[in-house]
């Protein structure tokens, strides 16, 4: 039977930080469902794009690590109640057998369902973070560096600097 890792983050933007996640969770299992988390949200700071937006991005690293056959990309909704929250998920997702994260909110609601889980460690997070990456387009830093390559052209099409700095005010 094939072997499925999920793993959930919210993606603004997709990073070099989830990508080493993904390539970590192939290498243990046969397919990785990847959960788009507050797909509802989006246009806002904290998200700017939409769940639609991340999925093409997301397709596009599948697809750049040879991978788009092993992937499942799921938007997933947030629900605001943290004890049902993984029941939703399993709702939403086709089967999965571990879930990785870094995040100890959703092991620890995973493990509470009986499921099994891998923590994974964050690399460079002082680097490897959405919202650094926006704030230091709020400063006019450099951070396109920070993501994979092959997501810069789909970003630049989002207009993702532009919308963020207009989601502030700076244009």
């Amino acid at each position: 039977m094939t072997s499925r890792g999920l793993f959930i983050g919210r993606f603004q933007p997709f990073h070099n930080g989830h990508l080493w996640a993904i390539k970590e969770i192939l290498k243990r299992e046969d397919e990785i469902i990847i959960g788009i988390g507050s797909a509802q949200d989006s246009y806002s700071l904290e998200n700017p794009l939409t769940a639609g937006e991340r999925i093409e991005i997301i397709r596009e690293v599948l697809k750049s690590i040879g991978a788009l056959d092993r992937g499942i990309i799921v938007p997933i909704p947030d629900i605001n109640e943290n004890l049902a929250w993984p029941g939703r998920v399993i709702e939403l997702t086709p089967r999965f057998d571990r879930v990785y994260s870094g995040n100890e909110l959703v092991l620890m609601l995973f493990e509470k369902f009986g499921i099994k889980t891998i923590r994974l460690k964050h690399i460079d997070r002082d680097k490897y973070q959405g919202r650094i990456i926006r704030e230091r387009i709020l400063r006019g830093e450099p951070w396109e560096h920070l993501v994979p390559s092959s997501i810069i052209p789909l970003l630049k099409k989002f207009s993702f600097e532009e919308r963020i700095r207009r989601l502030v005010g700076k244009r």
